[in-house]
């Protein structure tokens, strides 16, 4: 599995005040939290996640998407009762937080050779840290790619950031389908892995998404050369208890919350080949 999660020194949900609120989509916010009490800071790594708690509604697991060592963020998307209540907690109000949880992802392995990162939808969220940690030490890293995709232009997330990515690393953006207007590339984004500049003897690739996407983008990657043991993937199956204990999460042998959510596709794929698992 991925690289081993902090161990818990408490489960109870502690308060976070939300200091920014930034709306990114019509239906998608990002969060950036401050402790209530000064000794409670949280530092999560790349690809790990908090159970976020909205006071007399309910929690939900919800990825890390800032800098690595910086203030907590999440950028989640409203979608039911929980994280409708979590994305409209304006400046000053209060969310509970348990965590980190989860394993990361593993970029620091990566050093010396090249990076692709393959981001669906929302699934840049959880990749956020992981090109931020790239830029940070642009020197130890050969090419780094960003590949981009979601449903249309309007749900494209981090726009500012994705143009100022640019700059320093390859970002190639696409959309299912686009009004008149788009110049960009249309199509889903698996296929820019074909045309991605990366030599996959010494690539390790980032991978989140819907699990279809994730699933055609690992084959696209081994139709490259990359080698399954360096192709990583983010699972965010219906996990609630974030510690192992509910079962909820389970796929065969291995509790997402607990061993995940990072897994190599070497890992994964003979689980994801079960059908109904």
């Amino acid at each position: 599995m991925g690289l081993a999660a902090e161990p818990l020194d408490a489960l109870p949900p502690r308060p976070f005040r939300v200091r920014r609120r930034t709306q990114e989509t019509h239906d998608t916010w990002t969060l950036e939290l401050e402790p209530v009490a000064t000794d409670e800071r949280l530092e999560p790594g790349p690809g790990q996640f908090t159970m976020l708690y909205a006071f007399g509604v309910g929690e939900v697991p919800i990825s890390f998407s800032g800098t690595p060592g910086g203030p907590l963020v999440h950028t989640l998307r409203a979608v039911g009762a929980v994280t409708e209540a979590i994305c409209a907690a304006d400046a000053g109000a209060q969310l509970g937080v348990r965590g980190p949880l989860g394993n990361r992802w593993p970029i620091a392995e990566a050093a010396g050779g090249d990076v692709v990162v393959v981001a669906g939808g929302i699934g840049l969220a959880p990749l956020r840290p992981v090109i931020y940690h790239a830029l940070e030490r642009r020197g130890d890293y050969g090419e780094v790619s960003l590949l981009y995709g979601s449903r249309s232009p309007a749900d494209l997330l981090y726009l500012d950031e994705l143009e100022r990515w640019g700059g320093r690393l390859a970002v190639d953006v696409t959309v299912d389908s686009a009004e008149s207007g788009w110049q960009g590339k249309v199509g889903v984004v698996p296929k820019l892995i074909g045309g991605a500049r990366f030599d996959p003897a010494i690539a390790h690739a980032f991978v989140c998404g819907p699990e279809i996407m994730m699933r055609f983008a690992a084959e696209a990657l081994l139709e490259r050369g990359v080698a399954p043991g360096r192709i990583h993937v983010s699972m965010e199956r219906n996990m609630q208890c974030g510690v192992g204990h509910c079962g909820h999460c389970q796929l065969g042998p291995t509790m997402i919350c607990r061993d995940g959510p990072v897994y190599t596709w070497a890992e994964l794929e003979p689980l994801l080949a079960v059908r109904q698992l």
